[in-house]
């Protein structure tokens, strides 16, 4: 099976930025107004990479 596409250094980086976002968000500690600026960029980070 060929690949036609290249999954970019900037993919992974996305990927992995998303991932620290959402393993933060399920912190019980964090507080709500943090909460809510973590779930924001989540939405955003989705968009940009078209996941929503």
């Amino acid at each position: 099976m060929k690949r036609t596409a290249k999954y970019t250094c900037t993919e992974y980086r996305q990927e992995m930025i998303l991932l620290g976002l959402k393993r933060r968000l399920a912190d019980p500690m964090l507080p709500d107004a943090q909460r809510v600026h973590v779930a924001e960029k989540i939405r955003e980070l989705e968009r940009q990479m078209g996941m929503d």
